[in-house]
């Protein structure tokens, strides 16, 4: 069972960079069939993917957050990391890192970390 925990701070100022840390147990981010995304939840709004990385070192951005977004790893450390610069308020959410395995014939598994809150103000 893939387990999940993100790590970062829970306050960042406007302008800055918020970069967040998933750190994997029980499952590495090198094994094939497996994707590790970030997804946040802005307070009273529905759940945004902002990007994946995939067992290849491939990384794939929502659109509307390319210009600012990036997903990195670390495959010695078992984790993987989203940066988000240039905050707004408008950042401030829920965010979660996530994992999907799939087993073939469109099957697959999603694996969730508890989220943690981030708030972008000054």
């Amino acid at each position: 069972q893939v387990q999940l925990q993100e790590s970062g701070p829970d306050l960042v100022k406007p302008s800055q960079t918020l970069s967040l840390t998933c750190t994997v147990s029980r499952g590495s981010i090198t094994t094939r069939d497996q994707y590790w995304s970030w997804f946040r939840r802005p307070p009273g709004k529905g759940l945004e993917w902002m990007g994946a990385l995939g067992y290849d070192g491939s990384t794939y951005v929502s659109p509307s957050l390319k210009s600012h977004t990036s997903i990195s790893r670390d495959t010695s450390k078992n984790q993987f990391s989203l940066q988000l610069s240039s905050v707004t308020p408008e950042d401030t959410a829920m965010y979660y890192c996530h994992a999907r395995t799939y087993y073939g014939r469109g099957y697959y598994q999603d694996y969730w970390g508890q989220g943690t809150q981030v708030t972008v103000s000054s």
